[in-house]
């Protein structure tokens, strides 16, 4: 690609923009269902059981609770992102000199889920507090402003906002590692090393995998993120494998991977359409 045709930071943060609203549009009542599941405590049979559950008590649109801050936030994550993941690539290019191995990409996605960690934390604390009430009966928040208020009143900036930080660091790490890595695999072996541009069902598809491997390579980290964002008392210290051994200690091993089949069935849809949508926006200003 031609100096003149290479898109600017700018572009990237565009492109990101609007991949993470698309990634929140498709993706926001199965995540809902997800996140319930982890937090459960016998409440639900499992994922159709509490889909049906949150309909039939609160109605449809209860799926898409605490889709305001992942709305408005996650497109400046996704924009950060993005925008870390081609740094950390053209670091890597520059070393190099060649087209990167899938490990590099793996290597570029990691450092950029790293950095993604320190903003994606208090979307994401915002969107599991507001999914995780139910119906009226002892609401507490009213919107996500509403509850960062509140949480930095009560805890303070960072054991309130940015309460579930180091979970969401160690899951970010091998997610994105994951992510970049699966999508750039599965795009390369249907376009042939990319002889040619990817269609549009090709970018679906590398997403979906890339998505499916996000989930697959970070799952339990996930769950105590929500564990831990969700409580009332803010954790203090290491407390990974602390949490863990609780989970595990109260629902066996299968507690760390609650919600993981809505999650994977989840990120097929959603993880197609940000990539789509983040790849053709990319086009659309290499071609200005």
């Amino acid at each position: 690609m031609s100096a003149k045709n290479r898109p600017s930071a700018a572009a990237d943060f565009i492109a990101g923009n609007l991949s993470g609203m698309a990634q929140v549009i498709v993706g926001q009542p199965i995540d809902t269902i997800k996140v319930r599941l982890q937090l459960d405590h016998g409440r639900f049979k499992g994922a159709i059981d509490c889909a049906i559950q949150t309909i039939k008590n609160e109605g449809f649109f209860a799926l898409y609770k605490g889709m305001a801050s992942p709305l408005v936030g996650i497109g400046a994550v996704n924009a950060l992102l993005f925008a870390a993941y081609s740094q950390f690539k053209n670091l890597l290019e520059a070393r190099s000199g060649q087209t990167l191995t899938i490990g590099q990409i793996a290597l570029a996605g990691a450092g950029a889920g790293a950095v993604n960690s320190v903003l994606a934390s208090p979307v994401e604390l915002l969107k599991v507090r507001l999914q995780a009430q139910y119906g009226s009966e002892g609401r507490i928040f009213r919107g996500p402003i509403d509850c960062a208020r509140h949480l930095i009143q009560q805890d303070g900036l960072a054991h309130g906002l940015f309460r579930g930080t180091y979970a969401t660091l160690l899951r970010e790490i091998p997610a994105y590692a994951g992510f970049y890595s699966g999508f750039e695999f599965t795009k390369r072996f249907l376009t042939c090393d990319q002889r040619d541009p990817a269609t549009i069902s090709q970018l679906m598809l590398s997403g979906s995998a890339g998505g499916m491997a996000y989930w697959l390579s970070s799952y339990p980290f996930d769950v105590v993120k929500s564990v831990v964002q969700n409580q009332e008392t803010p954790p203090r210290g290491l407390y990974m494998t602390k949490v863990m051994q609780k989970i595990v200690a109260n629902n066996g091993v299968v507690g760390l991977f609650r919600g993981l089949t809505p999650a994977v069935l989840r990120s097929i849809p959603a993880a197609g359409a940000t990539f789509t949508t983040y790849e053709l926006t990319m086009r659309l200003f290499e071609s200005m």
